[in-house]
């Protein structure tokens, strides 16, 4: 067990916001967090809580860089009160025409020059041989998840799916809740417009919440982290040194360092909600359980695909007109969105093309064995991690090509990385085999699982929280990275 930690250092500079402000600091679990279930708890007015939550928020938000707020502040009320006009002239076309494409310039605008600012001017430098400078801006963190969750919202409205909402209050806490606000889950309007009015006090609501909480904290801190400083050594240190195997090893460690990182996320986002008495949206489901990798996204991220399936998708014609473009437009908006950078567009299109194959050779893949398609999913996606890691197009050749062919032999530290790791590996299997999908919630061991569960989850619970502040403590490797998303 004491080679699980052995390599548990810092090694990644982490700005002041992101540190003060992640779940999984200190500051966060051990003053901001049972703080705020004081105050609101303290209260039994849902207007009164609802205030403390929006108050809360964006103090979280404006830990590290206060100027922010303004941003998310106006994003906020501009969907506010384009919404309202929306909803207030239902027989006047234009206005609600314009209100919504007021909602959809200006919010894609804003993400376009804080995200896309450099990568455009860059681009056009190269193409127009021109030099201008480019700005530098620092990219807000959560721009990308609140500007679809607003977007989402001023869409539903116009279609007639949700009344507007008329409570400012109300409406900028939805915007802004923190335990949701810098990584999603992207949460519709629809799922808690109600919450936001009436949310009875559970106690079973709240251990659950705890629960989930714990457990994904257990999944940022100890696995996310733990793999983070293999996949540093590995495609970063050692990088030029690598045998064929250890690249593989390398990328498949970083394959599940993003995937315990924001899965974990997820997982203690979904849990705060609870705590509060929201019920967000499932954002992960055992993706590495998948048969394709059109089932692989299906179970990853679910709620930027269902946004870009329902937003995007289904306008362009979805599966009955131009189905292939489609595909490919929503992957190539995909692999945009996490990142202005060409890599993450290849890694999009490199992806969008194994879904239009899937969806050419059906049934041929539907002739396939199980574990075959297993096994072709984990191979394809793992492969795709590639695009996703290097940014650098010279430093990603060179890696694509040892994926397949390296002169290097082994290097004796990876059998020794195998074994010292050993439990990690095993803990990691164990959390990505899709149990309740294997026993289902009717099941007997499933009944017998849940029972002990409940019995023990205090101790369990404790323990996922013991472990993650030692380790925090530490002053270990704790980035997350689906911020600079």
């Amino acid at each position: 067990m004491n080679h699980f930690f052995n390599y548990l250092y810092p090694s990644l500079f982490l700005t002041s916001f992101a540190a003060t402000v992640v779940f999984s600091s200190l500051t966060f679990l051990y003053f901001f967090l049972p703080l705020s279930i004081v105050f609101y708890f303290a209260f039994k007015n849902i207007r009164v809580q609802n205030f403390i939550l929006l108050a809360f928020s964006f103090i979280f938000y404006a830990w590290g860089e206060p100027v922010w707020v303004i941003l998310l502040l106006f994003s906020g009320l501009l969907d506010y009160f384009n919404g309202l006009l929306i909803d207030k002239f239902q027989e006047n076309k234009t206005v609600r025409l314009v209100a919504l494409l007021n909602s959809i310039v200006i919010n894609l605008g804003l993400l376009a020059t804080f995200k896309y600012a450099d990568f455009i001017i860059q681009n056009t430098n190269f193409l127009l041989g021109t030099s201008f400078t480019e700005p530098n801006i620092l990219l807000p963190v959560g721009i990308s998840f609140y500007t679809f969750q607003t977007l989402s919202y001023t869409i539903d409205v116009y279609k007639g799916e949700v009344k507007a909402e008329k409570d400012p209050i109300d409406f900028l806490m939805f915007v802004s809740l923190f335990p949701q606000l810098v990584a999603g889950p992207i949460v519709r309007y629809a799922e808690v417009a109600a919450q936001t009015r009436v949310r009875p006090f559970d106690w079973s609501s709240v251990a659950t919440g705890v629960n989930r909480f714990c457990l994904g904290l257990f999944k940022k801190v100890v696995l996310a982290n733990s793999v983070g400083i293999l996949v540093e050594k590995y495609l970063q240190v050692q990088f030029y040194d690598l045998s064929t195997p250890e690249a593989w090893f390398g990328i498949v460690l970083y394959s599940l360092q993003l995937y315990f990182d924001f899965s974990g996320y997820s997982d203690m986002a979904i849990g705060l909600g609870r705590i509060f008495g929201f019920t967000f949206p499932e954002n992960f489901r055992h993706p590495y359980a998948a048969t394709s990798v059109a089932n692989f996204y299906q179970r990853w991220h679910m709620t930027l695909g269902r946004f870009l399936r329902d937003y995007v998708y289904i306008p362009l014609g979805g599966n009955k007109k131009h189905q292939i473009r489609n595909i490919l437009v929503v992957w190539f908006l995909t692999g945009l969105w996490h990142g202005a950078s060409w890599n993450f567009v290849l890694w999009g299109l490199f992806l969008g093309v194994f879904m239009v194959i899937e969806k050419v050779l059906k049934k041929y893949f539907d002739l396939l064995p199980r574990f075959a398609l297993y096994a072709y999913a984990l191979l394809v996606v793992n492969f795709s991690r590639s695009f996703f890691y290097f940014d650098d197009f010279e430093k990603l050749g060179i890696f694509l090509g040892k994926l397949f062919y390296s002169p290097n032999y082994i290097g004796a530290g990876w059998g020794s990385d195998l074994a010292s790791y050993a439990f990690l590996y095993v803990v990691v299997i164990l959390f990505c085999i899709p149990w309740d999908e294997i026993f289902p919630k009717s099941s007997r061991t499933n009944e017998v699982a849940s029972r002990y569960y409940r019995g023990f989850s205090l101790g369990i619970n404790l323990l996922f929280l013991l472990l993650a502040t030692a380790l925090i403590v530490d002053d270990t490797y704790n980035p997350f990275i689906y911020f600079r998303f």
